[in-house]
């Protein structure tokens, strides 16, 4: 059995591969990659349109991104998706083929700088049971629940105590980060003293959603630590699998990072133009009949609508795919964004592709519609990501101003 598959994301691995059956059913789970019998026991290991790694024992397979995406990179567009304004100090880390020692040497590296004064203290708000009188007495559940009893009083108070969300979510994660097999020992060390000046810190329970915190001038020097401990506790998972076996999977659908990371750079982007941008814009493709319920009628999500005036005026939509040979794009894109425009009465909308290269306009035959191929080329820093798709704002909107019919110019000028 093979230590170390690595694989791209649109191309499967060449041969079919001898694994334990465990270990191919516990790999299969994870949904990094599709897991099919072959002939004599062996299995083709195919990519599922996701990146990232799945260590199970000494087994390692990774599924690199199309785009020349480093980890700094891909945790920056996972980052910037959650939180508009993200910025790339926040996960800026090890660049390692090893994924796994790499996201650790990160967290490592963030926490120690956020703990280095020690722990964040802060005020908690608790509502609880006593003997004596601490804070406020509840008085309406005292009633409710002990009717006629003085003892115990139902009070609540805030406490300081250093049991506040930003060091739950960075405990949770040092945790997560503990149980990955075959991190160097002295990377688990380190790991395991800052779990220790955590002690004290409640547990979160696996799956549930993280505690809600507030970036202030007080927690300032936590905040990348906690950026990336939110990201690691989204999208990766350390447990035992199948047979006990130790598992450790960091899985990421590139095309909904894609998409969620276009769809947030480009509302913040658009915010110095006039009018509301909208993500998931929800629209009918066809008039509503008389007789017929509005459930029957066809519904369209666009990825990003730019309104003026509460009329749409900018479209764009988001693609995670490779362009053919030839460099073109699949028919089935253009086809959907007519059908946008057409139905939203728009004259030009945006593609927007990850990948290299220039944008191109087509017209479309017949119709008053052009779509413009907006490549973002992923292999780029942040700050010239960020500047890329501050340009695509700029370019729409210069793009509405001049392709606006006589009829609008009243809204020209106020604009």
């Amino acid at each position: 059995m093979p230590t170390e598959i690595i694989l791209d994301e649109l191309r499967g691995y060449p041969e079919p591969v001898a694994l334990d059956r465990e270990v191919a059913a516990t790999l299969r789970d994870t949904g990094l990659v599709s897991v099919v019998p072959a002939h004599g026991g062996a299995w083709t290991i195919l990519p599922s349109g996701k990146v990232g790694a799945v260590q199970i024992d000494d087994l390692l397979v990774r599924v690199k991104p199309k785009e020349k995406v480093g980890l700094s990179k891909l945790l920056f567009l996972l980052g910037y998706a959650a939180d508009p304004g993200f910025r790339p100090e926040n996960v800026v880390g090890v660049e390692d083929e090893r994924l796994f020692p790499a996201l650790a040497e990160s967290l490592a590296r963030h926490g120690e700088r956020a703990l280095e004064r020690g722990p964040l203290n802060g005020y908690v708000h608790v509502e609880e049971s006593l003997r004596t009188v601490r804070g406020r007495i509840r008085v309406g559940d005292q009633m409710t629940r002990r009717p006629g009893l003085l003892l115990p009083l139902e009070v609540s108070y805030d406490d300081y105590t250093l049991d506040v969300a930003e060091n739950q979510i960075l405990r949770a994660a040092l945790r997560m980060m503990l149980h990955v097999p075959r991190l160097s020992d002295s990377l688990v060390v380190r790991l395991a003293h800052l779990d220790s000046k955590l002690d004290g810190v409640s547990a979160l329970n696996h799956g549930a959603p993280l505690p809600a915190w507030t970036e202030s001038r007080i927690n300032g020097h936590y905040v990348p630590a906690v950026r990336l401990s939110e990201i690691i506790l989204r999208t990766m998972s350390a447990e035992a699998g199948v047979g006990h076996r130790t598992v450790a999977s960091f899985v990421v659908n590139m095309a909904t990072v894609f998409e969620d990371f276009v769809s947030t750079a480009l509302r913040e982007a658009l915010e110095p133009y006039p009018g509301l941008t909208e993500w998931q814009y929800e629209a009918f493709m066809d008039e509503a009949e008389p007789g017929y319920p509005s459930g029957d009628r066809v519904r369209m999500y666009v990825d990003v609508v730019h309104s003026v005036s509460g009329r749409p005026v900018m479209v764009f939509d988001a693609k995670y795919k490779a362009a053919s040979a030839g460099g073109s794009y699949p028919n089935a894109d253009h086809y959907q964004m007519l059908a946008y425009c057409t139905a939203l009465g728009v004259p030009r909308a945006w593609l927007v592709y990850a990948g290299a290269g220039e944008p191109r306009v087509r017209q479309i035959r017949n119709t008053g519609v052009s779509v413009v191929e907006f490549p973002l080329d992923l292999s780029r820093d942040p700050e010239a990501l960020l500047a890329r798709v501050g340009e695509l704002a700029a370019q729409a909107y210069g793009s509405h101003i001049q392709l606006a019919c006589p009829g609008d110019s009243d809204q020209r000028s106020t604009e």
